[in-house]
């Protein structure tokens, strides 16, 4: 039986690999180069045009978590991620390009999988499907989702950060260093004293954005406000967000910073630097005109500016199984940032899942879901269950269920819940799946 997989991000390749690892033929529909989106800039699979960043790998957090589950699940993504990465202190974060290609190549590779080049612009009502279109779905295909669901698409706003050349950046204006020493000298801190970070602010504050549409209205998600739309709450609120100096100490006089911004390896040459949380709507000369305004960037050259896009996803809640197939057409299932999670590890996890099971269903098999006291188990839970409205979760401890004794230290109730969820996937994969 054929699996029909549409969209070729994280969660559609992890969908399709997965499936095609199960035995299942697979057709991977993916639109571009024939027809591109505002954030993409190649015809590559597993694109990623945020971040390159997947996270924190520490077990201790809920994206560190996640992707130690995702690693024993077989993720292709983790697989690329760890051939490629690249200097981030605690975080995972890779040469985008090569990794990228590398799930490409894999992909194409792969025997049971056809990847076809074309806009797949109705989802097939007669065959398994897993919708994985993506926060940047084509026109069209949103159109027939907003049918097919019976509810109206929810959006908000996502915003990219911009990129530097690294040669073009003045290193005496800063150290190398990551905060709280964690990760070696994985990040520069470019230094501002008061005068500088109010310069800056005042001028990011009086700086010309791109508006919406009249047709449409900005609703950022908090974990990924613009830049500027955080400086409107105050002066101080950077200094508690992405230029806080907190954790940090400047070698050339013992002392923290006033203020810092980040720039954190884009390729592992460490040829270019992005800027860390400066994801932001100004228009392009705005963006050059304010950026350097940061003592170290006086002088940059911008190899990609920050740009605003349009995330769409679904109310999961109402309309989803735990298996992430629809509760009224078991045969669609639906897996990345249109479910409602938020992130690349949470969006290839959910890829994952929804690929078992397709492969699950077109084999006769019980569908199935990861034990709650997992990160994964527990996130699909939350966004196919909440009450009310749904809005875009990432994985955070705070979804996992509580322990049942009392432990006073955070970090230690932390690693106690993370070795359960281990242990816990453990034993369903080789009990309930048999794949350990």
């Amino acid at each position: 039986m054929e699996i029909v997989v549409i969209g070729g991000g994280l969660a559609g390749c992890e969908a399709a690999w997965r499936a095609a690892k199960e035995g299942l033929r697979v057709v991977l529909y993916e639109m571009r180069p024939k027809k591109t989106t505002p954030a993409h800039k190649s015809d590559k699979l597993s694109e990623l045009v945020c971040s390159n960043t997947l996270g924190s790998t520490e077990i201790t957090t809920g994206a560190g978590l996640l992707k130690a589950e995702m690693l024993m699940l077989g993720s292709i993504t983790l697989e690329a991620a760890q051939l490629f990465r690249v200097p981030a202190g605690g975080a995972l974060a890779v040469d985008r390009e090569k990794f990228s290609q590398y799930i490409t190549q894999k992909l194409l590779q792969e025997p049971n999988v056809e990847v076809v080049r074309e806009e797949l612009r109705e989802i097939p009502k007669d065959r398994i499907v897993v919708v994985a279109t993506g926060p940047l779905s084509s026109e069209a295909i949103t159109e027939d989702i907003r049918r097919l669901v019976g509810y109206e698409t929810l959006y908000f706003y996502d915003a990219i950060s911009p990129i530097v050349e690294a040669e073009s950046v003045d290193f005496s204006k800063g150290f190398w260093a990551s905060r709280y020493g964690k990760g070696g000298d994985d990040y520069f801190n470019c230094v501002l004293s008061e005068e500088e970070y109010r310069l800056f602010y005042e001028e990011l504050l009086k700086a010309q954005k791109v508006e919406p549409k009249d047709f449409e209205r900005a609703v950022h998600f908090e974990g990924c406000l613009p830049i500027e739309e955080m400086a409107r709450r105050g002066f101080k609120t950077l200094l508690f967000g992405p230029m806080k100096p907190v954790g940090l100490r400047d070698p050339s006089t013992g002392k923290q910073p006033f203020a810092v911004v980040q720039l954190r390896r884009e390729n592992q040459e460490g040829t270019l630097l992005s800027l860390v949380g400066f994801q932001t709507k100004l228009t392009y000369p705005e963006q050059k005109r304010v950026f350097r305004l940061i003592p170290c960037l006086r002088n940059a050259t911008f190899v990609r500016l920050g740009s605003m896009h349009r995330n769409t996803f679904i109310q999961s809640n109402r309309v989803l199984t735990p298996f992430l197939n629809m509760r009224r057409m078991e045969k669609v299932f639906f897996a990345g940032q249109i479910t409602g999670v938020e992130g690349y590890a949470a969006s290839a996890a959910t890829g994952i899942l929804a690929g078992m099971n397709a492969a699950r269903l077109a084999k006769g098999e019980e569908l199935v879901v990861p034990p709650p006291e997992t990160m994964l188990g527990s996130l699909v839970r939350y966004i196919t269950s909440k009450e009310g409205e749904l809005q875009p979760m990432n994985p955070v401890f705070g979804l996992l269920p509580p322990l049942e004794f009392k432990v006073r230290d955070k970090k230690k109730r932390k690693q106690i819940m993370a070795e359960r969820a281990l242990n816990a996937l453990k034993g369903w994969l080789s009990k309930d799946l048999q794949l350990v």
